[in-house]
């Protein structure tokens, strides 16, 4: 069994769009990066990927410097290379078409390396993401109902 600790999601992706897929994909870090990361200092909130030259690359990934660094620390919003093997590429490549994109949706640790989770996307309309809320409210009043009674 492989030991798994989740270091960041990105909570906004699954409230703008469908995720139609999801990846498992390895990152590219700098050191000062993995430390930043083990302590939570991450921000994937506009973060995406795209497929350029047969490579996966993330952008907008915000992984804060890390506080004990020197001047070698990392830039915190440079692109990052994402590792998947050249079917995944290929397949992605087909999947992903006009009205689908590439959004990553959680870093976590798997065994040692750190991971991050990808998934394909289609964007919701404004009346899907009002439905969704009106359903997470329902399930909160019920839920409390149901507490109250007992």
């Amino acid at each position: 069994m492989t030991y798994e600790k989740l270091l960041a999601t990105n909570r906004q992706a699954r409230f703008n769009y469908f995720i139609l897929d999801e990846l498992e994909a390895g990152i590219v870090l700098q050191g000062t990066e993995v430390k930043s990361l083990r302590q939570g200092l991450c921000n994937m909130k506009d973060s995406y990927a795209s497929i350029r030259d047969g490579e996966v690359w993330m952008y907008n990934c915000h992984i804060s410097p890390y506080p004990h660094g020197n001047r070698m620390n990392h830039e915190p919003l440079r692109p990052r290379k994402l590792l998947l093997h050249r079917q995944e590429i290929r397949r992605l490549e087909r999947d992903v078409t006009k009205g689908t994109t590439l959004v990553p949706l959680r870093i976590f640790i798997k065994g040692n390396r750190i991971k991050l989770e990808i998934g394909i996307a289609r964007g919701k309309k404004q009346h899907d993401k009002r439905a969704a809320l009106k359903e997470k409210q329902v399930k909160r009043e019920t839920e409390a109902a149901l507490r109250s009674r007992r």
